[in-house]
């Protein structure tokens, strides 16, 4: 199994859809919705534990979270974008799972991301023990695998860039992984309809 039981996955879903006009977190994907999707994901790598962050519409949404042995937090601040949804998600991880030695961070909001590129992801980790990030056209994002050295900064994230500044910087020498249209995510009804005639 590629996956160390010591590595711990993130998934961010806090936001408040406001561009689908609905709670995007529970739309149908398959025989599931698209958080249900990426937990599903997550879970089928192995790792130590799946923790999802949750903050709009949260009640609604931990409702629909039928799996077992995935962990919630909700981040009262989600308002302030994905980097405080990644601090409040490290920080509940580090305290319930102080043995981390990784956290792989992934969005709800991109279907496409298949355990088989978490995988490889995870196998890049084990052999370089560095940073891993997922190619996007310009700059390096998520998913993306933050070794222990990483936590402190990632429990100071506050504003909407996410760990993209940490990910970027051509001092910390992320592995970056080209996954192709796999990172293509889901912000309107027409991207929604659009991924999932092709997946259908």
């Amino acid at each position: 199994m590629a996956a160390s039981k010591n590595i711990g996955i993130l998934i961010l879903a806090a936001g408040a859809s406001s561009r689908m006009g609905e709670t995007k977190q529970l739309l149908p994907w398959e025989d599931t919705t698209l958080l249900g999707n990426a937990i599903q994901t997550a879970k089928a790598c192995g790792t130590n534990s799946v923790t999802v962050v949750l903050g709009a519409n949260a009640a609604i949404i931990k409702k629909q979270i039928v799996q077992s042995n995935i962990h919630t937090v909700e981040n009262t601040e989600w308002q302030l974008g994905l980097g405080s949804s990644i601090a409040c998600g490290t920080k509940f991880i580090l305290q319930s799972q102080p043995n981390t030695e990784a956290i792989l961070v992934l969005l709800a909001d991109q279907p496409l991301i298949d355990t088989a590129y978490l995988n490889i992801m995870l196998s890049a980790y084990n052999t370089n023990a560095k940073g891993v990030a997922t190619a996007y056209k310009n700059k390096a994002g998520v998913p993306a695998l933050f070794p222990k050295s990483y936590f402190e900064e990632l429990l100071t994230l506050d504003d909407d860039y996410g760990a993209k500044t940490i990910i970027n910087n051509p001092k910390e020498n992320f592995l970056v992984l080209e996954p192709g249209l796999k990172t293509r995510d889901i912000d309107t009804k027409s991207d929604y309809e659009d991924l999932h005639n092709t997946s259908s």
